[in-house]
């Protein structure tokens, strides 16, 4: 099957060109030219705009950033809309609120359109390795319709039933890996200020039962304060924020949640949203610097 990708992103990039090298037709457009010329090179069509890729693949991925620009591409909202999305699978597979997932499934199926939500866990490396994890929700038919579409891309695609429970699942997982990777910061701040050997903090750390796919991944970035991207903090930040959202609607207590909500923030008010989340490392040494003159820690 023909198959569109929209976003051309951190994580967008490389699913696309697993996508390319998988054999299949893919259409792909991103809004910025640089970010084209690899998928062109890898065997992809390279689309003028979203109305092509539409035309061209009755299956259209979205890997962007939020759901003002997922509303963008889909023209969500004019007449361009109903043009782009009948007859169409629209899979949008990046991290938007639940509500707004379900109010966009409604509007596409009104429209004459499937719709198929399927968030992934993993950041960059993941997903040049074709190792994310996907959750995907909807209605069956569209749901078996999407699955050999996200195989070159993910080694495990989870069926969570109807929209939104693809995306409460992933923010499930990702409380656990915003509060996982902080504790590791904080815990690598600890041993560094106590005069410890933090390569050998780590090694230790490494043998134990708490070592994960998460901690030999961001743990060498702290050891050599290597903050390249893979997960960007204000990625991570909104995230939080999609996070507290639910928990707050549903009732749910998040307290490990908004201490890592209120670090995340003073990450990017310090000017590194850009960073890779192991960066929250800066906030954690701010908080440590104001301690020891006497200043008030920011955020508590």
């Amino acid at each position: 099957m023909d198959v569109g990708f929209i976003g051309l992103g951190v994580m967008g990039r490389p699913m696309a060109l697993r996508l390319a090298g998988s054999g299949r037709k893919v259409t792909v457009w991103s809004r910025t030219a640089a970010k084209r010329a690899p998928l062109r090179a890898a065997g992809a069509h390279v689309a003028a705009g979203p109305d092509e890729v539409f035309r061209e693949a009755p299956v259209v991925l979205l890997m962007l950033a939020d759901g003002d620009a997922v509303d963008a591409v889909l023209g969500r909202g004019t007449p361009d809309f109903a043009a782009r999305v009948a007859g169409r699978t629209v899979v949008p597979m990046g991290t938007t609120s639940p509500a707004y997932s379900q109010g966009l499934e409604a509007d596409v199926r009104a429209a004459g359109g499937r719709y198929v939500e399927a968030p992934v866990s993993g950041s960059r490396v993941p997903a040049e390795a074709g190792r994310l994890v996907a959750m995907v929700a909807g209605e069956e038919e569209a749901v078996t319709q999407v699955r050999p579409l996200l195989e070159p891309m993910c080694h495990e695609t989870f069926v969570c039933g109807r929209v939104p429970d693809a995306l409460l699942m992933k923010l499930a997982v990702n409380l656990f890996l915003i509060t996982t990777v902080t504790g590791l910061a904080e815990s690598f701040h600890f041993a560094e200020r106590h005069g410890l050997d933090t390569r050998r903090f780590l090694d230790v750390l490494d043998a134990g039962p708490m070592a994960s796919g998460v901690s030999r991944m961001k743990a060498p970035k702290l050891l050599a304060r290597d903050f390249d991207v893979q997960a960007a903090v204000r990625d991570v930040l909104m995230n939080n924020r999609l996070i507290a959202d639910a928990a707050r609607a549903s009732g749910v207590a998040s307290p490990l949640l908004d201490v890592c909500h209120a670090l995340f923030a003073d990450t990017v008010a310090l000017g590194h949203g850009a960073a890779d989340m192991a960066a929250v490392l800066h906030a954690l040494e701010a908080r440590t610097e104001g301690v020891a003159t006497d200043r008030p820690a920011h955020g508590g």
